[in-house]
């Protein structure tokens, strides 16, 4: 069968760099940290005590208080970035066939304040359970995508990607398949995450995968530096509306790009280091390019996973160098992290963002927070250090990796 293409017709965002989409990306090309001392809790018994926040949120602008007492903070991140996306595209529109619509969203973790705060309640009581009638569907993680339909009516294929950090591209890819193969017209699709509270934050402080630079937290979050001790952890969402290239030229849509690849591989190496030679990157990355034939030296800029953790920046730029070869020289590389913190199972969906409004405006984000080379790194890659560079991008790779070995990988294109 001849398999449909998909393009981009809407985005929306609310992220520690800005509580839209537009907002996000232009902080994002300035190159402004999202990182502060934490707000959400008092953090100062904890070795890191900052985070990268969404700031200025108030859930009452945007829910009404029974739905408040329904929607965990993860769920609130993931309706309020669909919503935009959703306006974007135009996609609430009487003449949309909600029956061909889906929804399709990452998260890594889900509920885990609701998690605490009824654990919490349960352990400070008398032993008598009392525990919340919305906990379960609070804290599930596929919740998201079904409160995104119920409220606009989308009745096509509704389900969560859990895949820890790999979590909202894999949604992306799913989405995108399932249009491919004529089972949707469109997708809303994305991923969000709040996980800063103290049992997301002393977890993963206890395996010494977040960066413990409280003199300076705006710098603390160093992909590619020598002095990288850490991802700093970061909170929200961001969501993509896929859709049929047909479907949207016939209603007039707006289209930003077109999603040429995915790709998924496991690294089948260990729980949360990743594969030291990058093998299964670089096989995410091969065949996101294999899906439709394009050439490594199409590719004009990787947003890397690039989290700051020692063994996993050198890892990544190993694998880029085997797929791209001599091309590798002549990219643009940024870790849009070293801004926005790690969103987690969000954080593909950021970053495709990224890629997407790149080729549309033709500059590449930077990777801040650059002050020392790395010898183990190849320093004759371009990584975009410290300020964004104004490129005509044709070809946008986007690479996620998550704890467990899962590896995602998509490609925008120009049309």
């Amino acid at each position: 069968m001849e398999l449909k293409r998909v393009v981009v017709t809407g985005l929306g965002a609310i992220t520690p760099l800005g509580n839209t989409a537009k907002e996000t990306w232009t902080n994002m090309v300035n190159g402004v940290s999202g990182a502060a001392p934490i707000t959400h809790f008092d953090a100062a018994k904890f070795k890191t005590q900052f985070a990268c926040e969404v700031k200025g949120f108030d859930p009452k602008d945007h829910f009404d208080r029974r739905e408040m007492r329904t929607l965990d903070l993860f769920a609130q991140y993931a309706i309020v970035a669909a919503n935009e996306a959703i306006a974007d595209a135009k996609l609430d529109s009487e003449d949309i066939d909600n029956n061909m619509v889906g929804v399709i969203w990452g998260a890594g973790i889900g509920g885990i304040n609701t998690f605490q705060a009824e654990v919490e309640g349960y352990a400070k009581g008398d032993g008598t359970p009392r525990f919340n009638p919305f906990f379960i569907p609070k804290m599930i993680a596929d919740i998201a995508p079904g409160h995104i339909s119920m409220k606009y009516g989308f009745r096509g294929p509704n389900f969560g990607t859990i895949s820890a950090c790999a979590s909202s591209t894999n949604a992306i890819a799913d989405a995108y398949n399932l249009i491919r193969l004529g089972k949707a017209n469109a997708f809303v699709t994305g991923g969000s995450e709040a996980a800063i509270n103290e049992a997301g934050l002393g977890g993963f402080s206890s395996m010494k995968a977040i960066s413990t630079r409280n003199d300076d937290p705006k710098t603390a979050s160093r992909p590619f530096d020598k002095g990288r001790d850490g991802f700093v952890m970061g909170e929200g969402g961001a969501s993509i509306i896929l859709e049929e290239y047909e479907h949207a030229k016939a209603r007039g849509a707006r289209i930003y790009c077109e999603l040429v690849g995915a790709g998924m591989t496991a690294d089948a190496h260990h729980l949360t280091a990743p594969h030291p030679e990058g093998l299964g990157a670089k096989r995410v990355m091969q065949g996101a390019l294999s899906d439709n034939g394009i050439d490594p030296t199409e590719v004009d800029y990787i947003n890397v996973h690039g989290t700051a953790t020692p063994l996993g920046d050198v890892a990544e730029t190993k694998a880029i160098k085997e797929v791209f070869g001599e091309h590798a020289y002549k990219l643009n590389i940024s870790s849009t992290k070293s801004m926005t913190g790690h969103l987690l199972g969000a954080a593909g969906a950021v970053e495709a963002m990224a890629c997407i409004m790149a080729i549309n405006d033709g500059v590449v984000p930077p990777t801040i927070n650059h002050f020392e080379d790395d010898p183990e790194l190849d320093n004759a890659l371009n990584l975009t250090f410290n300020k964004a560079q104004k490129r005509d991008v044709k070809v946008a790779l986007s690479n996620t990796f998550g704890f467990g070995g899962h590896n995602a990988s998509v490609v925008f294109k120009a049309l």
